[in-house]
């Protein structure tokens, strides 16, 4: 495994608590920030292969550790055991504490010179993407993966432009969230791939290379043109 290009820092959230963050640096031209938000596993290798990618693509980018409050450095495998204890700690930690945590990260980079800061997340992250994009002040675009829990803030409307990327074959998201979604929110492009659940992270079985690339694309597209 290739050694990964950024490093972990320590921000101090709203409430004071100190967040470890993982933080790679723009290659080339900055484009803007990014605050990329993790599954419900934690800042994992993939995770911060994804933040690496995204800084080859000229952004700098903040990954903060969600459950740092409740236990420092968690990083969970696909293994049941682990899936139970990573939704233990996901459903004790909340939304308000990512919400803290995203702005953290927004003000971070902006208080590091970018002028655009946009946001995307994936799964547990997807849902705190759409909640910061109706809650944070800063952001400029944002990009929700599969963020099943949407749902429950249906009611919140996103303050900057937004894209969703959902999966047809995903079970834990049937249809029918995917168009209340849509229907509470025509302005918002929803995304449906002949995917599954997780179709963004090669480690999963789920992997799914031509929607991943597509929604990727569509994700720069957006942060490209705000």
């Amino acid at each position: 495994m290739m050694a990964h290009k950024g490093s972990m820092i320590a921000l101090t959230s709203g409430d004071g608590a100190e967040i470890d963050t993982y933080h790679v640096l723009a290659e080339g031209k900055r484009k803007g920030g990014l605050v990329l938000i993790m599954e419900i596993f934690g800042v994992t290798d993939h995770i911060k292969d994804l933040c690496d990618g995204f800084a080859e693509r000229g952004y700098d980018v903040l990954s903060p550790q969600l459950y740092d409050r409740q236990v420092k450095g968690f990083e969970a495998t696909y293994s049941s055991e682990d899936i139970a204890k990573s939704l233990e700690y996901r459903a004790k930690n909340t939304y308000e504490n990512t919400i803290l945590d995203t702005q953290m990260c927004i003000d971070k980079l902006r208080a590091d010179g970018a002028e655009k800061v946009f946001m995307t997340g994936y799964c547990y992250g997807g849902t705190v993407t759409w909640l910061a994009a109706c809650r944070t002040h800063g952001l400029t675009a944002a990009a929700a993966y599969y963020g099943g829990a949407i749902k429950d803030f249906i009611g919140e409307t996103p303050k900057v432009p937004l894209i969703c990327h959902f999966g047809a074959k995903d079970h834990s998201i049937p249809p029918e969230v995917v168009e209340a979604v849509k229907a509470a929110h025509p302005d918002v492009p929803v995304y449906v791939y002949d995917a599954d659940h997780g179709f963004n992270s090669d480690r999963r079985n789920n992997y799914d290379r031509p929607a991943a690339e597509l929604a990727v694309k569509r994700t720069l597209e957006l942060f490209a043109q705000a």
